[in-house]
């Protein structure tokens, strides 16, 4: 739901080993029969919907474009802008997923090209971007209901929701990634169809001209609010890199799924945009989030208007999925890279799941689900430019220090093609890093020196062996030994 401005390996011990070396609190979580040694992966359709999900989820969110620019901006923005960043991120994406297939995505690449600091440094960026785009849909879904049931609005029963609902989400994503992928198939298309419906209605009332309107005179126009929601609808294209590990033949999958969630987020964007401008009076005013569904009752009837907003709730939760299990797999693959204590790598024994990482993931999304988003989010946008300037920075390095290694997929450029790829995208990160508070500087450092402190602080628990690491020749791409 263009994420509303919010801004993602197996057992304990490798399988030569018996299941008696386990610690006593975490024997339940050993690798348990030869059943779950090949567990199911995802397969082309269900990827296709997670990552839909990690970038969108649906046309909400988009509408303060319009209000900030004008219908011709909007049009021109959701029409071009996948061209200068979505389709370099998924290109990316796809080739060093496809390359190092493992868990943990982009803090495999950066720990490649740069070493154990940097990628734990990635690994401390989109997490925290993650894990609080994580704690705003529940609150979201609460939004929704309190219009149907007043007593959520404020209050105990608000609260015992939010907890409530965040749980019951989360045992969702506990019950295995390929239950995740399947239900994101079902919200895409249940939460895509009134869209779909008030298209089709809206045909016969569409004025073309409108979709030439700079917008209403004498009115501003909020560029900064306009590049926001252009960036936050269209991104996150390198969370699902973090399931590599769990994908059926990532090699092949990976760039089919990227391209075809590329196509279906898109029109999913560009199509309901172009159908409310051309068939409503432009009311510049009007067009902030939610408008789709007042435009809905506009153009087909209030029966469609709830529909949108049931769909609302139901892209939520496919977003809260599909983030979720992009954290728990990058803690995952961090503790496989030994960045991590190795309890993050256990997983269950019913569903094969990284339980443990499920919950530090809902516990922490659940203590910020209790915060004021509106003096965060400016920051976890600014520690997400940090990762991708760091991510495109490992790619142009990775290209140049591993020539030779295999690239199932390859973007069919040489390193100076790339260097121009690579600078586009990162000049519109420099300039939304550029129009930050003073307050989100200071806020985004301090959350860097923690990342560097928790860096730290993992080496000497390390060094002094207080908790259990991978060891060193088992850190291989953030593999899990156990799954091959």
């Amino acid at each position: 739901m263009g994420k509303r401005h919010s801004p993602s390996v197996s057992s304990i011990m490798g399988s030569s080993q018996s299941s008696a070396t386990c610690p006593p609190l975490l024997e339940e979580d050993c690798p348990p029969s030869d059943a779950s040694k090949h567990p199911k992966k995802l397969a082309l359709i269900p990827l296709v919907f997670v990552i839909y999900f990690e970038v969108a989820g649906g046309p909400y969110g988009e509408e303060s474009a319009v209000g900030a620019a004008g219908p011709l901006f909007a049009i021109l923005g959701f029409l071009i802008f996948p061209f200068i960043w979505s389709i370099p991120e998924a290109l990316i994406t796809a080739e060093l997923a496809t390359a190092f297939p493992g868990n943990g995505g982009f803090v495999i690449w950066a720990h490649r090209a740069f070493g154990p600091f940097w990628g734990s440094l990635m690994g401390s960026w989109k997490f925290l971007s993650g894990v609080i785009n994580l704690a705003s849909y529940p609150v979201l879904c609460i939004d929704y209901l309190k219009l149907v049931i007043p007593s959520l609005s404020s209050g105990f029963p608000h609260y015992f929701a939010i907890v409530l609902s965040t749980s019951v989400l989360s045992f969702l994503n506990y019950t295995g990634v390929t239950i995740v992928g399947y239900t994101a198939v079902v919200l895409g298309i249940v939460s895509l169809c009134p869209f779909v419906l008030m298209t089709l209605i809206s045909i016969p009332k569409i004025e073309p001209s409108r979709w030439i309107s700079l917008g209403e005179k004498g009115l501003r126009k909020d560029w900064t609010l306009f590049f926001n929601t252009l960036f936050w609808n269209l991104n996150f294209w390198d969370n699902a890199s973090t399931l590599a590990g769990e994908v059926d033949n990532p090699q092949k999958t990976y760039p089919k799924a990227l391209f075809s969630a590329g196509i279906l987020t898109c029109l999913a964007y560009l199509v309901p945009l172009l159908a409310v401008i051309g068939a409503i009076p432009l009311v510049q005013e009007d067009w902030v989030d939610g408008y789709f569904a007042d435009a809905a009752a506009i153009i087909a009837g209030e029966w469609l208007k709830i529909w949108m907003e049931v769909g609302a709730v139901l892209s939520a939760i496919g977003l809260f999925e599909a983030q979720l299990s992009s954290c728990a797999y990058q803690f995952l693959g961090m503790a496989n890279l030994g960045l991590l204590p190795k309890c993050f790598r256990v997983r269950s024994r019913w569903f094969n799941t990284p339980w443990f990482g499920i919950l530090v993931s809902t516990l922490i999304a659940l203590a910020i689900s209790f915060m004021n988003f509106s003096d965060i989010i400016s920051t976890v946008n600014l520690l997400y430019s940090l990762g991708m300037l760091l991510e495109f920075a490992s790619f142009l390095w990775l290209r140049r220090k591993m020539r030779s290694a295999e690239r199932p997929f390859r973007v069919p450029l040489e390193l100076p093609g790339l260097v121009i790829m690579c600078l586009i995208p990162s000049g519109f990160l420099i300039y939304v890093m550029a129009v930050a508070t003073e307050t989100v500087y200071l806020v985004s450092a301090l959350l860097t020196l923690l990342g560097i402190v928790w860096y730290l602080v993992m080496r000497i628990c390390n060094s002094n062996k207080w908790f259990e690491f991978n060891p060193a020749e088992d850190r291989e791409e953030g593999e899990d030994p156990y799954l091959e």
